[in-house]
Formats: C-alpha cells, structure tokens, sequence
C-alpha cells in the first residue's frame, strides 16, 4: 500500500494534474491539508470534482497525527492533497520522512507552487534569497525573522508568505504584511524597511483574477487586492 503526496495547484479543483487525479479516485482514504494555504474554490467542488470523500487535515492532523497516517497507509492508499506543491512547507517533508523511516512506499506528485508562480511578476527566480513567513504580531509580539531575512538577503528578492487562520476565516492582507514589517522597523531602526523600499503586493496567484501591484510601501498599502490568499 502507498502514501501519495499530492500537489493539486493553486486555484481550482481543475488544476490537479492528470495523473494526480487518477490516484485521489483510486485510493481508499483522501485528505486535504488547508492550513498551509487557501483554495481557491469551494471544499464541495472539490469533492465533487474529484467524486471522493475527503478529510479535511489541520495543522493538529499533521503535525500531530502523522503516525496515523502512516498507520493507514501501511495496508490503504492514503493520499494527502496539498494546496500547491506538496513540498512548498516543511511540515510535508516530516510526513515523508516518517513514512521511509516506517517503509511505507511514498509516491509524490509535484504541482504548481508559490515559488514558482511569483515568477508571474515578472521577476527572475533565481534572483531571490531566502523565503520568509509574516505571522500575525499578536501571536509573535517580538517577531524580527522577517524584517531580519529581508536585510540578509540584501540585493536580493525575498518571498514574504503571509499568514493565514481557516478556521477563523483569517487571513493576513498585504496591507497587514507591510504594516508588521513597519512595526519592527520602528523597534529596530536599521533602515531596512524605508518610504523608498519598492514592493510588489500579489493576490491569488495561478488564478484568473490574480492581481500584482507595484510601488513603494505607502502606494501598495493603499491597494484593495480583493479577496485572499495575498
């Protein structure tokens, strides 16, 4: 029995690649991890779509309940879906990880991703540092990782993640993002976040009303990006 780690892209139950789509119908248990990122459709087309019943995986699921994954996956086809590519967050790697200590036969299956969609502003891939996350400020009162990772990368592009909470239907905006990194830089003082600072905010990339604007921090903040995920 096989554990498939699957990548279902960024918009729509649409963007599931063939083969993908031919293991979620065969297999006798499906979940969907949805803390990670937001999709873009409804959880009922979804299922629909795929003509399966599916597990709605949080962050508890995963990180916690791995060894009952596993477990299931030792005499069923397991598939765990994720938004994007399955490998985009570091909780999946621990998935496989677990899997092959357990020999468990582990299938992957790659789809569009974040990192690879922001390529869609028209900035070159290989000329981004290191990726960094913006969490919610009341969560993380004292955070700098990102404002740090930012100065580190110096010339370099930096890849801000923003922060998301399904559960509580919340989900940071780009406004919120560039507001957090003003905020440690008022602690901080380095200059790193400054009025000339270029930017560019994105909203729901991969989808057909994504949305990517350019500007300094004071023109982007004044942008409405519609909808989540930004």
């Amino acid at each position: 029995m096989t554990l498939y780690l699957i990548g279902i892209g960024l918009a729509n139950e649409k963007d599931i690649t063939v083969r993908g789509l031919e293991i979620v119908k065969k297999c006798d248990i499906v979940y969907l991890e949805y803390y990670t990122s937001l999709l873009q459709c409804s959880f009922h087309d979804l299922a629909k779509f795929y003509d399966k019943e599916i597990i709605l995986a949080d962050r508890k699921t995963t990180e916690q309940g791995d060894e009952k994954i596993i477990a299931e996956a030792q005499n069923k086809d397991v598939a765990f879906l994720v938004i994007g590519d399955p490998f985009s967050a570091t909780t999946h790697v621990q998935l496989l990880k677990l899997a092959k200590e357990k020999n468990v036969k582990v299938e992957i299956i790659h789809n569009a991703s974040v990192l690879t969609a922001i390529g869609e502003t028209g900035l070159e891939l290989y000329k981004f540092g290191k990726t960094t996350s913006v969490p919610f400020l009341e969560d993380h009162p004292t955070l700098e990782t990102p404002y740090n990772v930012i100065k580190e990368n110096g010339d370099l592009h930096t890849l801000c993640l923003l922060d998301l909470k399904p559960r509580q239907d919340k989900f940071m905006t780009v406004k919120e993002a560039l507001e957090i990194l003003e905020n440690i830089e008022e602690r901080k003082k380095e200059n790193v976040i400054h009025d000339k600072l270029l930017v560019i905010g994105c909203a729901r990339l991969g989808s057909a009303d994504s949305m990517i604007k350019v500007g300094t921090i004071k023109e982007i903040k004044q942008v409405d990006f519609g909808s989540a995920p930004h």
